[in-house]
């Protein structure tokens, strides 16, 4: 068992091992958001496109939380909203800004990379919500299991946090212009299509988690940790 304080580096720095974690982290969120405006057909199942990698952001949570604990984990999700932020804002400038005379794809990204004010805020706040949840639950659930079978934590915190997720973003952004019942049902099939997905991928989880702990010499068990989401810094 590793030191359950120790910090990224002896030098209390971030290592290159924390930052290619984050950068996997935030790069699979901003993908997801990019691609989600195309829908897929899996075996019947009507699903967006960013199911093939959103859940990895969320594998990523799992390993940020487990290794280095609940604060890195806080700074890294705020990290990622801010830069989500910054790519929506970049597209919507793009989208703005008169065009070429000789460019004829203005309809085509605005079709694409366009938001809706309602889509944004659903967007952001289940991200929030979810993340936020997720990393929670590993947390507390890495203290009640005393370390012990991960696959527990990792499954678990996916159901709670990606079930809320799919509850908020889908109840913001299309309550109203459905039927209640579809809407449901899109709720818990993208819920248990994410949470199939996490549970699926649990042997690569294991062996990420696994490298991580040896390369860092880390293992934090948040015993001591406040879990105010608002807090940037302890």
């Amino acid at each position: 068992m590793f030191a359950p304080g120790q910090k990224t580096s002896e030098h209390g720095q971030y290592s290159h091992w924390f930052l290619l974690t984050a950068s996997i982290f935030i790069t699979c969120l901003i993908i997801s958001n990019i691609i989600a405006v195309k829908f897929i057909n899996i075996f019947n199942l009507v699903l967006p496109a960013a199911i093939i990698i959103f859940p990895i952001s969320y594998i990523f949570g799992d390993v940020l939380t487990e290794v280095y604990g609940y604060r890195q984990a806080r700074q890294v999700i705020w990290l990622g909203f801010f830069c989500n932020l910054i790519a929506v804002i970049a597209i919507y400038l793009g989208q703005i800004l008169p065009a070429a005379s000789f460019w004829d794809g203005q309809a085509a990204y605005e079709r694409i990379l366009g938001y809706t004010p309602r889509l944004l805020l659903a967007s952001f706040l289940a991200y929030l919500v979810g993340e936020f949840t997720n990393s929670f639950v590993m947390a507390k659930m890495k203290i009640a299991t005393k370390g012990r079978w991960l696959w527990t934590r990792t499954i678990g915190s996916t159901l709670i946090g990606q079930g809320l997720d799919s509850l908020v973003f889908m109840t913001l952004a299309f309550v109203g212009t459905i039927p209640v019942g579809t809407l449901t049902g899109a709720i818990v099939v993208q819920w248990l299509s994410k949470s199939a997905y996490e549970a699926i991928i649990t042997p690569l989880t294991y062996r990420v988690v696994d490298f991580l702990k040896k390369k860092e010499r880390l293992d934090v068990f948040d015993y001591d940790t406040r879990f105010n989401p608002l807090l940037f810094r302890e």
